[in-house]
């Protein structure tokens, strides 16, 4: 009759048959959002399902309504201090059934909103406004954690920090917005380029920093290759005429991580990137131990034309 009420109504009826099978389809990945079950069934009650749906804290909510003959103030007491919503004495009123469902869902929309809130600050937290990659704190958390784990499984791990080069002369020639489209493009190439378990992020201004796991200086320096051919082989769109655009990457490995601290190798990573930007830009450079030499100009100065993309 329940079954038949519901269809009636316009909901989906999953059926169990007693208590273990009730438990098994909520606990299932698509389970239902909104479960009546009776007090008492066989092999587990509906207290004990209340309790264990409860305590799996699962999202998204599941809604619940006891329906039983149990009509002692005590019984209704123990239902809702186990985890059910709402309470309904048998026999029931089929209007009174319905509006308490509609309640149900009304509770469960307001849910499925305060979780995309969480998830739209918590990507607003995370992740860069431009670009939609990581912002720096979130990068170098990942960094964190990606040397803790490399240190643990004694697997190498390597760090690039990317710049886009003479970006200030893309401002200054095109305007803001144009150099904004080349920051957000390149982080789509920049993206598509690495493996879905590297990180990325923007670590300030057209700087980009990767993490990469597992990945020695060699493996790390053919992906940053193909991440500068990524920037560089085709020219990226503006109103008035086609903008080449390069990027100088610097690497920093370790291929048996000990207890480094994040900025260590992202300091390492910096100094390969201005040995990079000093021997002509467009290029690829391990950090080797050695202390590049500052230039004699000023890096405004070194070449006279934004375009360039000699390597």
């Amino acid at each position: 009759m329940l079954r038949n009420m519901l269809k009636h109504w316009g909901y989906e009826a999953v059926i169990a048959r007693d208590g273990m099978e009730a438990w098994g389809v909520l606990r299932s990945e698509d389970a239902p959002r909104l479960a009546i079950l009776d007090w008492m069934m066989p092999g587990m009650d509906g207290v004990e399902v209340c309790r264990r749906v409860r305590a799996a804290a699962r999202e998204p909510y599941v809604y619940i309504v006891l329906l039983t003959a149990r009509t002692q103030s005590a019984d209704l007491v123990q239902g809702m201090e186990a985890g059910a919503d709402d309470y309904l004495t048998k026999p029931f009123a089929a209007p009174e059934l319905r509006v308490r469902l509609r309640a149900g869902i009304r509770i469960l929309d307001l849910q499925e909103e305060l979780l995309a809130t969480r998830e739209a600050l918590r990507v607003q937290a995370t992740h860069d406004g431009l670009t939609g990659l990581l912002n720096r704190t979130a990068v170098m958390e990942a960094l964190q954690s990606e040397l803790e784990r490399a240190n643990r499984a004694h697997q190498p791990i390597s760090v690039m920090l990317a710049d886009l080069d003479y970006f200030k002369r893309v401002n200054d020639r095109y305007g803001h917005l144009v150099g904004d489209s080349v920051l957000a493009e390149s982080a789509r190439r920049m993206k598509a380029a690495i493996r879905r378990y590297d990180s990325l992020g923007r670590y300030g201004g057209e700087e980009f920093l990767f993490v990469l796991p597992g990945s020695a200086a060699g493996a790390a320096a053919t992906q940053a290759e193909r991440i500068r051919d990524a920037i560089a082989a085709t020219p990226y769109s503006n109103a008035t005429a086609p903008l080449p655009v390069t990027c100088s990457i610097g690497i920093a490995s370790r291929d048996h991580p000990g207890t480094e601290h994040t900025d260590e190798l992202v300091r390492e990573a910096d100094l390969a990137l201005y040995q990079a930007k000093r021997l002509g830009r467009n290029r690829v450079e391990i950090w080797d131990g050695l202390a590049p030499e500052a230039p004699e100009t000023p890096d405004a100065e070194l070449l006279p034309e934004i375009c360039s993309a000699s390597r």
